[in-house]
């Protein structure tokens, strides 16, 4: 016996039948989604028809589709093919120094609304954009501890609220000019970010919000280059993206050596057996334990921070090889 379902139209808040939700098994299904122009799912159509042999009715929840899961009712939609990029999710690590810009103040403006204009360019095309910050520009735990009595833990313990200034800053800016963008700190800090928590923040970065991790990893004698690698894995982010004030790994001081040559691919083992001044040891191990690559690249130069963020060949890639059809720039 032939049987036509009623029409189900549904947008992305709410839910209209004329019928109780409710769709038998199905044994020959044909299915077909349709949709205007808009890029939105704000009116979604589905139209079925069926044969049923007399199984009862089972319900269907509607209140987190996913056009993923979708493609295994048989489900068909006519959308534009989205330029792929290397990376989907990506973790940005900017350093304090690289805020503070020529160091006349702690932190430069001009500088964060160049990182906030180029984040911004990339999270449009469906990138998802974690950050991490430092603190340097204001107050560094290592340089001050034993100073006037203040144990290496108390200092390092400023040292994180000095990176949650500095989240709440560049937060401030990228909300300005109209990134979503929540702060997350790693101890309690209720009145001004929400505390970290892996599945939260995921799900910011699953609706288009930039976050922002502050306090580094809320423990003393760990760097927030620590941090940067320990978020990146809790939130399965594809690469670490290190912004400096270099533009890449040389093979030598580019300071001390005008020769010095600027190295595309580095391994995790020559960073660590070189003692290259990349990372700290406990990051780059982090990172080697849990396959992630590490993109260094400088920061000052404009339109860096978006080649980086969409994998084109910018900087020095570590424990990674570039894809071969994406060209330096």
């Amino acid at each position: 016996m032939a049987i036509s379902t009623p029409l189900f139209s549904f947008s992305s808040s709410s839910i209209h039948s004329s019928s109780p939700l409710y769709l038998p098994k199905l044994l020959s299904p044909s299915l077909t989604l349709t949709r205007g122009n808009s890029t939105s799912f704000s009116n979604l159509v589905i139209r079925s028809s069926y044969s049923e042999t007399g199984s009862s009715p089972e319900p269907i929840n509607f209140r987190n589709p996913e056009i993923r899961s979708m493609s295994r009712l048989g489900l068909s939609m006519n959308e534009s093919s989205k330029p792929s990029y290397k990376w989907q999710r990506v973790l940005l690590k900017v350093s304090g120094e690289a805020l503070a810009g020529d160091h006349s103040q702690n932190i430069d403006p001009k500088i964060t609304m160049a990182i906030a204009r180029e984040v911004a360019s990339v999270t449009r095309l469906g990138i998802e954009v974690a950050l991490v910050v430092g603190g340097g520009n204001i107050f560094r735990g290592s340089s001050w501890a034993g100073s006037s009595g203040l144990d290496r833990s108390s200092a390092d313990y400023i040292g994180m609220l000095a990176t949650v200034m500095n989240a709440i800053f560049l937060q401030a800016t990228m909300e300005s000019i109209g990134i979503p963008t929540r702060v997350q700190t790693a101890f309690r800090m209720s009145e001004v970010a929400e505390p970290y928590i892996r599945r939260r923040a995921v799900r910011h970065l699953e609706k288009g919000r930039v976050v922002i991790f502050a306090a580094g990893t809320g423990n003393p004698f760990f760097t927030t280059d620590t941090a940067a690698a320990l978020r990146c894995a809790e939130i399965n982010a594809e690469v670490v993206l290190k912004a400096t004030n270099v533009d890449g790994v040389y093979d030598d001081d580019p300071k001390l050596n005008p020769q010095a040559r600027l190295l595309e691919n580095v391994t995790y083992q020559e960073v660590t057996s070189k003692d290259l001044s990349v990372m700290d040891m406990t990051a780059i191990t982090l990172c080697q334990e849990n396959n992630i690559p590490v993109v260094v690249f400088n920061l000052n130069k404009p339109g860096n921070i978006e080649k980086a963020i969409k994998g084109e060949r910018v900087g020095t890639l570590i424990g990674g090889t570039w894809n071969s059809t994406i060209s330096r720039t």
